[in-house]
């Protein structure tokens, strides 16, 4: 495996999205023009109506400029009535609402049924139904692609999010994965929607995963999980199980009083500069012992239980310990997810109240 463990491709990322919005509103919006002739001459394209009040002569192409770069429109030109389509107009009033909703908000692992809110919002629903399918066709493509090669180090966490339903807001878990391949190259996996994170739940996701191609996964970095942890055996049995010490480290400030939280963090990062496990162990017994000279009985108790999970990154190569051992790749994937979801819930309400 590559020495180096190089950041996600953030460009590559938004580029391969954006030309994945970009097909997609070209698709939508030529379905929807088509429809909309449809509607107006009572036949379908290349069909003959019993009482017709038009008919279709052909189209013509227009290019349309968006923000997900141009898209080439073939709008319908008919001959006995006259076409004045509203759907481009319409677009413009809503363009960003189009591209960001029908991929950001699915790619951050929301469910489809809000992109359904979205474009009824727009259009109506007696489209919805065709459309969608097309939709969902793009957005699949990406969650089920093949992964190949190996991945190592594969990152995972849950982020919640509110959902509504049946007008009740519920929270729901958004499962994250995030790999690096042999090359050390990180790469999104997949985001999937659960009603929480129970172990059933984690089942689904790495099975799903081992099922696209996960292969040759040698440590899984995480915050805590009883039911993620029951499952890695299951699901990897070659793999090791990473604590993050990020996560284990606030565990420990929430029973340490705010005042004695800078001194507290020094004490346990010295347990992880050691450069062996042996090390960091008695290191771990010197903090403790010291966390309770301090009163802080609570503290000690949670670094000689927990510290065990957080020195697993030690049995692989040095040059990747700083990479390794945190779950902050994920924390900021998760800290994206929450952003662009709750811009789409405002958006949303502002979409319908208006």
């Amino acid at each position: 495996m590559s020495d180096k463990i190089t950041q996600l491709n953030e460009d590559l990322i938004k580029h391969d999205l954006k030309d994945l919005v970009r097909s997609s509103v070209e698709e939508t919006l030529n379905a929807l023009l088509d429809k909309e002739a449809d509607e107006l001459v009572n036949a379908e394209k290349y069909e003959r109506s019993a009482d017709p009040q038009g008919y279709r002569s052909g189209h013509y192409k227009r290019n349309l400029h968006t923000t997900a770069g141009k898209v080439e429109l073939k709008v319908p030109k008919l001959k006995g009535v006259p076409f004045e389509t509203a759907i481009i107009r319409r677009y413009r009033r809503r363009e960003s609402s189009v591209e960001e909703a029908l991929i950001e908000m699915y790619f951050a692992g929301v469910s489809v049924r809000r992109v359904e809110d979205i474009t009824k919002a727009l259009w109506g629903t007696k489209v919805i139904s065709n459309l969608n399918k097309k939709e969902y066709e793009h957005i699949e493509t990406w969650r089920t692609h093949p992964l190949s090669g190996n991945y190592p180090y594969v990152y995972v966490d849950g982020v919640y999010l509110k959902r509504s339903w049946g007008g009740e807001i519920q929270n729901v878990s958004v499962l994250v994965a995030i790999g690096v391949s042999q090359d050390g190259c990180r790469e999104i996996l997949d985001a999937a929607e659960g009603m929480k994170e129970d172990r059933e739940i984690w089942r689904s996701f790495f099975v799903w995963l081992k099922e696209h191609g996960l292969l040759g996964v040698r440590l899984i970095i995480s915050d805590k999980n009883l039911g993620m942890l029951e499952t890695i055996p299951e699901v990897f049995p070659d793999a090791k199980y990473q604590h993050c010490t990020v996560h284990f480290y606030r565990n420990i400030f929430s029973v340490t009083p705010r005042n004695k939280m800078k001194t507290v963090a020094l004490m346990l990062k010295a347990i992880h500069a050691q450069e062996s496990k042996e090390a960091a162990r008695e290191k771990a017994l010197q903090v403790a012992e010291k966390l309770k000279v301090m009163k802080l009985s609570k503290a000690a108790k949670k670094v000689e239980d927990g510290i065990e999970e957080t020195l697993t990154y030690i049995d692989f190569p040095s040059q990747h310990w700083t990479r390794i051992r945190t779950n902050n790749t994920i924390e900021r994937l998760n800290r994206e997810i929450k952003r662009r979801t709750k811009a789409k819930e405002n958006l949303l309400s502002d979409i319908i109240a208006g």
